[in-house]
């Protein structure tokens, strides 16, 4: 059986070198909108989940915009503290980056009295995945307590082809995804 950890250390690793190789013009022109086949599965007034990426992480800014010029409500992760559950706040307009402020992780939430929201479709980070949908998150089980407690319409990652694992470990607690979205390639949905 692989260690997670050990397996989280060196999925970041590969994608922080993957990350350094893509020169700063063509990764502006990643993940500028999702596919087709997974915008036809989301429905019209879905408040949608997403997060601000941290460093190497897959950009999901692109994502937050162009769903928020289509009349989508857009909801990011939001901690009171770092022992705090994850909650989703709104964000309340994606192009104006001030209007978020520092979470306790080192990235950027909404502010404390942005509206709560519980998105119907959530694009999740990950450190790692299967082909099958399993996710390897950061480890502190944040995503997979929220996907337990308030099952989406649709669960979907963002990642780099680099973070594609054969053998991926999974409890019972680890949530599936219902897709997985990389620069190449859709897939799922599961």
């Amino acid at each position: 059986m692989i260690d997670k950890q050990v397996l989280r250390t060196e999925l970041r690793n590969r994608r922080r070198a993957h990350v350094a190789a893509i020169p700063a013009m063509q990764l502006g022109l990643l993940f500028r909108r999702p596919p087709e086949a997974i915008v036809r599965l989301i429905p019209e007034s879905a408040v949608i989940g997403l997060y601000h990426e941290m460093p190497a992480e897959a950009p999901a800014g692109h994502y937050a915009r162009w769903f928020f010029e289509r009349g989508h409500k857009i909801a990011l992760p939001w901690f009171a503290h770092r022992t705090a559950p994850m909650a989703f706040r709104e964000w309340t307009n994606p192009f104006v980056d001030d209007l978020l402020e520092a979470d306790p992780f080192k990235s950027r939430q909404p502010a404390a009295d942005s509206p709560a929201l519980t998105p119907d479709v959530v694009f999740c980070p990950l450190v790692g995945f299967s082909d099958r949908g399993g996710r390897l998150g950061l480890g502190a089980g944040h995503y997979d307590r929220w996907l337990a407690a308030h099952p989406p319409h649709l669960a979907i990652g963002l990642a780099w082809d680099c973070q594609l694992v054969d053998d991926l470990p999974t409890e019972p607690h680890d949530r599936a995804l219902d897709a997985i979205i990389t620069p190449t390639r859709l897939y799922g949905p599961f």
